[in-house]
């Protein structure tokens, strides 16, 4: 008898991905589970050993929490990564070293697909599959919930429960919850569901991640960041404790977020295929990390720099996260313009947190001085002379006297 073709399915333990396993098998494939570990409060274990009774021939559980925080989160808050001014991408972000070790498994095994089990209205199937692709572009991709074969048989949530019943798939009795969530080290997802009307208020028992700001401690909680080049180096808390390691950094950062209710949002954005949606999110220490970076980049970037990299690199850096861009030339031509902008941006930023708020108590640096506090004071002269002011609007107006005058000319009211 001729050996299976193999099938590397991301898994995850759940209703969906369990019945794609079961069906995958039916469909004649040999099928390895892998499972990603981005940081997600999961019983990977448990989701083994359910893959394996269902009929996986090997499960792979994959810890990337270190390479996600370091080559992706880190370079978002480098550039103050960020989608339509709120979102700040935190299931962007796990996706492309999810991918990457999706395919390093389905390499060695020796696998001639991969299978996922993302909807077909979703952005997660297009940052999945052009990763795929970009990584092993010979590689094939099942996706189920774009074949009729299998959506026209599973409609819904119903024909699913009524599949794994009828294969043996072990369906745990929990209460459902009437939205999909998606988690990871940096952030966690609420869509679809009762979120579809975007004028439903998110239910309080939905936030998984962080307490309601109303249920915030009482006092204020301070902290220092240290940054060398624009990434977090040094996190100062609870009175003389430190951490240095990105991982543990952010560990620590989400704590302090998630206690006191920090990192919130409730959007309706544009996805990438056309289609608007309603997304709730929790970004916690990502919140206060970038949050700190940007004050910083205040005090020690030039000007016209930070202008630069606003206007292009973080809006394209954004926009290619979102899209699932990650494995792309230009990518690669944005990061290194990232760390060019952020060879000045060294320095201590003093932050607190209060009830769902974020505030910046001081800012300095030892090394970058762009900042001059003589030449700003409003209580002496300094090295800046007053009436050289005088020239300077003079040669800015010269424009606008004529465009004034045009108007005057015509009649026009400005």
């Amino acid at each position: 008898m001729a050996n299976k073709e193999k099938v590397c399915l991301a898994y995850s333990g759940g209703l969906d991905t369990s019945c794609i396993l079961a069906w995958l098998l039916e469909e004649g494939y040999e099928v390895i589970c892998f499972m990603a570990d981005v940081g997600q409060e999961e019983d990977f274990e448990a989701a083994k050993e359910k893959a394996l009774k269902i009929g996986a021939s090997k499960v792979y559980v994959e810890d990337i929490r270190k390479e996600f925080v370091e080559e992706l989160c880190y370079p978002a808050i480098q550039c103050n990564a960020i989608y339509e001014n709120v979102y700040l991408l935190g299931t962007s972000l796990a996706r492309p070293v999810i991918a990457r070790a999706q395919i390093a498994v389905a390499q060695r095994e020796g696998c001639v697909a991969v299978s996922h089990g993302c909807t077909g209205k979703g952005n997660d199937q297009v940052r999945f599959e052009l990763a795929f692709y970009a990584l092993q572009p010979d590689i094939k991709v099942i996706a189920p919930w774009r074949m009729p074969v299998f959506y026209e048989r599973f409609a819904g949530r119903a024909d699913l429960l009524e599949y794994a019943e009828k294969v043996g798939i072990p369906v745990t009795q929990t209460k459902s919850k009437p939205w999909s969530m998606d988690e990871n080290l940096a952030h966690c997802s609420y869509e679809a569901g009762i979120l579809e009307d975007p004028d439903m208020e998110a239910p309080k028992d939905m936030w998984k991640l962080t307490v309601d700001p109303r249920d915030a401690p009482d006092a204020p909680e301070d902290f220092t960041i240290k940054f060398e080049k624009g990434l977090p180096v040094k996190l100062e808390y609870e009175n003389g404790k430190s951490v240095s390691e990105p991982l543990d950094l952010f560990l620590v950062a989400n704590a302090i977020a998630r206690r006191n209710g920090v990192g919130r949002i409730d959007i309706v954005e544009n996805r990438f295929i056309g289609l608007k949606s309603r997304g709730c999110y929790e970004t916690p220490g990502l919140t206060i990390l970038r949050s700190a970076h940007v004050d910083l980049e205040g005090l020690v970037l030039d000007r016209e720099v930070r202008a630069l990299r606003d206007q292009f690199v973080t809006y394209n850096y954004s926009k290619i996260l979102y899209n699932g861009l990650y494995f792309s030339p230009e990518r690669e031509f944005l990061e290194d313009s990232i760390r060019a902008s952020q060879k000045s941006v060294n320095g201590t930023v003093r932050c607190r947190v209060y009830k769902g708020n974020f505030q910046v108590l001081g800012r300095s640096s030892e090394t970058e001085k762009l900042y001059d506090m003589s030449e700003s004071s409003m209580d002496e002269i300094g090295a800046f002379a007053p009436q050289d002011t005088t020239g300077f609007i003079s040669v800015q107006a010269i424009r606008l006297k004529k465009y004034g005058n045009s108007k005057l000319e015509k009649g026009e009211r400005l």
